[in-house]
Protein backbone atom coordinates (compact mmCIF):
# COMPACT_ATOMS: atom_id res chain seq x y z
CA UNK A 1 0.00 0.00 0.00
CA UNK A 2 1.24 3.47 -0.89
CA UNK A 3 2.02 5.87 1.94
CA UNK A 4 0.56 8.76 -0.10
CA UNK A 5 -2.14 8.21 -2.70
CA UNK A 6 -3.72 10.95 -4.80
CA UNK A 7 -6.65 9.43 -6.66
CA UNK A 8 -8.00 11.45 -9.62
CA UNK A 9 -7.78 14.67 -7.61
CA UNK A 10 -9.05 18.00 -8.96
CA UNK A 11 -9.16 21.43 -7.35
CA UNK A 12 -11.16 24.47 -8.40
CA UNK A 13 -10.74 27.81 -6.62
CA UNK A 14 -13.96 29.80 -6.82
CA UNK A 15 -14.54 33.51 -6.40
CA UNK A 16 -17.36 35.89 -7.28
CA UNK A 17 -15.65 36.80 -10.55
CA UNK A 18 -14.13 33.59 -11.87
CA UNK A 19 -13.50 29.91 -11.19
CA UNK A 20 -9.89 28.74 -11.61
CA UNK A 21 -9.23 25.06 -12.13
CA UNK A 22 -5.77 24.60 -10.61
CA UNK A 23 -5.48 20.80 -10.77
CA UNK A 24 -7.38 18.24 -12.85
CA UNK A 25 -7.45 14.45 -12.55
CA UNK A 26 -4.12 14.23 -10.71
CA UNK A 27 -3.17 10.68 -9.66
CA UNK A 28 0.07 9.64 -7.97
CA UNK A 29 1.29 7.01 -5.49
CA UNK A 30 4.30 7.55 -3.23
CA UNK A 31 5.89 4.71 -1.29
CA UNK A 32 7.29 4.97 2.21
CA UNK A 33 10.89 6.23 2.18
CA UNK A 34 10.74 7.68 -1.35
CA UNK A 35 11.87 11.15 -2.34
CA UNK A 36 9.48 12.35 -5.06
CA UNK A 37 9.74 15.76 -6.70
CA UNK A 38 7.19 17.78 -8.65
CA UNK A 39 8.46 20.06 -11.42
CA UNK A 40 6.51 22.19 -13.85
CA UNK A 41 5.67 25.70 -15.02
CA UNK A 42 4.79 28.40 -12.51
CA UNK A 43 1.09 28.29 -11.69
CA UNK A 44 0.63 24.64 -12.72
CA UNK A 45 -0.73 23.59 -9.32
CA UNK A 46 2.35 22.13 -7.61
CA UNK A 47 1.73 23.88 -4.28
CA UNK A 48 -1.98 23.08 -4.51
CA UNK A 49 -1.14 19.37 -4.70
CA UNK A 50 1.19 19.66 -1.70
CA UNK A 51 -1.41 21.57 0.32
CA UNK A 52 -4.03 18.89 -0.36
CA UNK A 53 -1.66 16.20 0.95
CA UNK A 54 -1.03 18.32 4.06
CA UNK A 55 -4.78 18.76 4.59
CA UNK A 56 -4.58 22.56 4.33
CA UNK A 57 -7.16 22.50 1.53
CA UNK A 58 -9.61 19.85 0.36
CA UNK A 59 -9.90 18.60 -3.23
CA UNK A 60 -12.97 19.61 -5.20
CA UNK A 61 -13.17 16.03 -6.44
CA UNK A 62 -11.13 12.88 -6.00
CA UNK A 63 -9.44 11.70 -2.81
CA UNK A 64 -6.12 12.02 -1.03
CA UNK A 65 -5.09 9.11 1.20
CA UNK A 66 -2.32 8.64 3.76
CA UNK A 67 -1.71 4.99 4.65
CA UNK A 68 -5.08 4.15 3.13
CA UNK A 69 -7.00 6.71 5.21
CA UNK A 70 -8.61 9.75 3.53
CA UNK A 71 -7.10 13.10 4.49
CA UNK A 72 -9.89 15.12 6.15
CA UNK A 73 -8.01 17.67 8.27
CA UNK A 74 -4.58 19.21 8.75
CA UNK A 75 -2.43 16.10 8.76
CA UNK A 76 -0.16 15.65 11.83
CA UNK A 77 1.85 12.95 10.01
CA UNK A 78 3.18 15.65 7.66
CA UNK A 79 5.85 18.25 8.37
CA UNK A 80 5.92 21.29 6.09
CA UNK A 81 9.02 23.25 5.08
CA UNK A 82 8.35 26.52 3.25
CA UNK A 83 10.51 28.75 1.09
CA UNK A 84 10.10 31.63 3.57
CA UNK A 85 11.58 29.81 6.62
CA UNK A 86 8.45 30.58 8.76
CA UNK A 87 10.47 30.83 11.98
CA UNK A 88 9.37 32.75 15.07
CA UNK A 89 11.80 35.72 15.18
CA UNK A 90 11.34 36.23 18.93
CA UNK A 91 12.44 32.66 19.73
CA UNK A 92 15.99 31.34 19.69
CA UNK A 93 17.10 28.51 17.42
CA UNK A 94 16.60 26.02 20.26
CA UNK A 95 13.18 27.42 21.15
CA UNK A 96 12.04 27.31 17.52
CA UNK A 97 13.04 23.65 17.24
CA UNK A 98 11.38 22.83 20.58
CA UNK A 99 8.13 24.61 19.70
CA UNK A 100 6.28 21.67 18.12
CA UNK A 101 7.22 19.11 20.77
CA UNK A 102 6.29 21.65 23.47
CA UNK A 103 2.83 22.17 21.96
CA UNK A 104 2.44 18.38 21.77
CA UNK A 105 3.13 18.01 25.47
CA UNK A 106 6.60 16.47 25.24
CA UNK A 107 8.55 16.80 28.48
CA UNK A 108 11.09 19.57 28.80
CA UNK A 109 14.06 17.21 29.03
CA UNK A 110 12.97 15.16 26.00
CA UNK A 111 12.34 18.17 23.78
CA UNK A 112 15.68 19.73 24.78
CA UNK A 113 17.43 16.48 23.85
CA UNK A 114 15.55 16.40 20.54
CA UNK A 115 16.49 19.99 19.77
CA UNK A 116 20.14 19.42 20.62
CA UNK A 117 20.35 16.31 18.43
CA UNK A 118 18.80 17.98 15.37
CA UNK A 119 20.78 21.21 15.81
CA UNK A 120 23.98 19.14 15.89
CA UNK A 121 22.81 17.09 12.91
CA UNK A 122 22.59 20.18 10.68
CA UNK A 123 25.84 21.71 11.89
CA UNK A 124 24.43 24.57 13.98
CA UNK A 125 26.08 23.68 17.29
CA UNK A 126 27.06 26.98 18.86
CA UNK A 127 24.05 28.84 17.44
CA UNK A 128 21.33 27.30 19.63
CA UNK A 129 20.85 30.56 21.57
CA UNK A 130 20.94 32.80 18.49
CA UNK A 131 17.82 34.40 17.02
CA UNK A 132 16.76 33.91 13.38
CA UNK A 133 17.65 37.51 12.52
CA UNK A 134 21.25 36.79 13.47
CA UNK A 135 21.58 33.90 11.02
CA UNK A 136 22.23 33.63 7.30
CA UNK A 137 19.51 32.40 4.95
CA UNK A 138 21.03 28.94 4.74
CA UNK A 139 21.29 28.67 8.52
CA UNK A 140 17.66 29.76 8.96
CA UNK A 141 16.56 27.11 6.48
CA UNK A 142 18.47 24.50 8.49
CA UNK A 143 16.56 25.62 11.57
CA UNK A 144 13.29 25.27 9.64
CA UNK A 145 14.33 21.74 8.67
CA UNK A 146 15.15 20.93 12.31
CA UNK A 147 11.81 22.28 13.49
CA UNK A 148 9.93 20.11 11.02
CA UNK A 149 11.96 17.01 11.94
CA UNK A 150 11.58 17.55 15.69
CA UNK A 151 7.89 16.70 15.36
CA UNK A 152 8.96 13.31 13.92
CA UNK A 153 6.66 13.48 10.88
CA UNK A 154 6.30 10.47 8.63
CA UNK A 155 6.33 12.77 5.60
CA UNK A 156 8.27 15.94 4.79
CA UNK A 157 6.41 18.27 2.42
CA UNK A 158 8.88 20.76 0.94
CA UNK A 159 7.60 23.79 -1.01
CA UNK A 160 10.71 25.10 -2.80
CA UNK A 161 12.58 25.39 0.50
CA UNK A 162 15.96 26.24 -1.05
CA UNK A 163 14.82 28.55 -3.86
CA UNK A 164 15.91 31.76 -2.13
CA UNK A 165 19.42 30.50 -1.31
CA UNK A 166 22.59 31.18 -3.26
CA UNK A 167 23.83 28.34 -5.46
CA UNK A 168 26.55 27.06 -3.11
CA UNK A 169 24.33 27.14 -0.01
CA UNK A 170 21.57 25.44 -1.98
CA UNK A 171 23.88 22.54 -2.85
CA UNK A 172 24.93 22.21 0.79
CA UNK A 173 21.28 22.13 1.89
CA UNK A 174 20.41 19.50 -0.72
CA UNK A 175 23.13 17.23 0.64
CA UNK A 176 22.04 18.03 4.21
CA UNK A 177 18.47 16.99 3.42
CA UNK A 178 19.58 13.75 1.77
CA UNK A 179 21.86 12.89 4.70
CA UNK A 180 19.10 13.50 7.23
CA UNK A 181 16.50 11.56 5.26
CA UNK A 182 18.84 8.60 4.80
CA UNK A 183 19.22 8.42 8.59
CA UNK A 184 15.63 9.18 9.59
CA UNK A 185 13.78 7.26 6.85
CA UNK A 186 11.28 10.03 6.16
CA UNK A 187 9.27 10.15 2.96
CA UNK A 188 9.79 13.43 1.07
CA UNK A 189 7.40 15.14 -1.35
CA UNK A 190 9.33 18.07 -2.81
CA UNK A 191 8.50 20.98 -5.12
CA UNK A 192 11.15 22.75 -7.18
CA UNK A 193 11.58 24.72 -10.38
CA UNK A 194 15.14 23.39 -10.70
CA UNK A 195 15.57 20.22 -12.74
CA UNK A 196 19.10 19.83 -11.35
CA UNK A 197 17.75 19.94 -7.80
CA UNK A 198 15.07 17.39 -8.68
CA UNK A 199 17.66 15.02 -10.16
CA UNK A 200 20.05 15.34 -7.23
CA UNK A 201 17.35 14.66 -4.63
CA UNK A 202 14.82 12.33 -6.16
CA UNK A 203 13.96 8.70 -6.56
CA UNK A 204 11.25 9.84 -8.98
CA UNK A 205 10.52 13.11 -10.77
CA UNK A 206 6.94 14.00 -11.71
CA UNK A 207 6.49 16.53 -14.53
CA UNK A 208 3.23 18.48 -14.33
CA UNK A 209 1.37 19.99 -17.25
CA UNK A 210 0.42 23.66 -17.46
CA UNK A 211 -2.73 24.64 -15.56
CA UNK A 212 -4.89 22.78 -14.87
CA UNK A 213 -2.06 20.63 -13.53
CA UNK A 214 -2.01 16.99 -14.47
CA UNK A 215 0.68 14.31 -14.40
CA UNK A 216 2.42 14.62 -17.76
CA UNK A 217 5.24 12.15 -17.11
CA UNK A 218 6.99 10.29 -14.28
CA UNK A 219 10.70 9.44 -14.41
CA UNK A 220 12.52 6.93 -12.23
CA UNK A 221 15.91 8.39 -11.36
CA UNK A 222 18.34 5.48 -11.22
CA UNK A 223 21.49 7.52 -10.63
CA UNK A 224 23.66 5.95 -7.95
CA UNK A 225 23.70 7.34 -4.41
CA UNK A 226 25.13 9.23 -2.67
CA UNK A 227 24.83 11.84 -5.43
CA UNK A 228 27.57 14.42 -5.47
CA UNK A 229 27.71 17.48 -7.68
CA UNK A 230 29.94 15.75 -10.23
CA UNK A 231 27.07 13.42 -11.19
CA UNK A 232 25.81 16.36 -13.27
CA UNK A 233 28.69 15.79 -15.69
CA UNK A 234 27.76 12.19 -16.53
CA UNK A 235 26.09 11.18 -19.79
CA UNK A 236 23.29 9.40 -17.91
CA UNK A 237 22.47 12.55 -15.95
CA UNK A 238 22.52 14.81 -19.00
CA UNK A 239 20.28 12.43 -20.94
CA UNK A 240 17.53 12.37 -18.31
CA UNK A 241 17.87 16.11 -17.74
CA UNK A 242 17.31 16.77 -21.46
CA UNK A 243 14.16 14.62 -21.47
CA UNK A 244 12.68 16.41 -18.48
CA UNK A 245 13.71 19.84 -19.76
CA UNK A 246 12.03 19.26 -23.12
CA UNK A 247 8.74 18.43 -21.37
CA UNK A 248 8.95 21.31 -18.91
CA UNK A 249 9.84 23.77 -21.67
CA UNK A 250 6.80 22.64 -23.65
CA UNK A 251 4.53 23.24 -20.65
CA UNK A 252 6.11 26.61 -19.82
CA UNK A 253 5.39 27.78 -23.36
CA UNK A 254 1.83 26.47 -23.07
CA UNK A 255 1.33 28.36 -19.78
CA UNK A 256 2.57 31.62 -21.35
CA UNK A 257 -0.03 31.32 -24.13
CA UNK A 258 -2.98 31.00 -21.75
Amino acid sequence: MALIQLDNVSKVFSSRKVDVEAVRGFSLSIRKGEVVTLVGASGCGKTTVLNMVAGFIAPTSGKVFLEGEPVSRVEPRCGMIFQSYALFPWLTVRENVEFGPKVNGISRKTRKDLARNYIEMVGLTGFADSYPGELSGGMRQRVALCRALANKPDILLCDEPFAALDAMTRQVMQQELLNIVSRSGQTVFFITHSIDEALILSDRVVVMSARPGQVKAVYDIDLSRPRKIDVQLTDEYLKIKRKIWDLVEEEVKASMNM
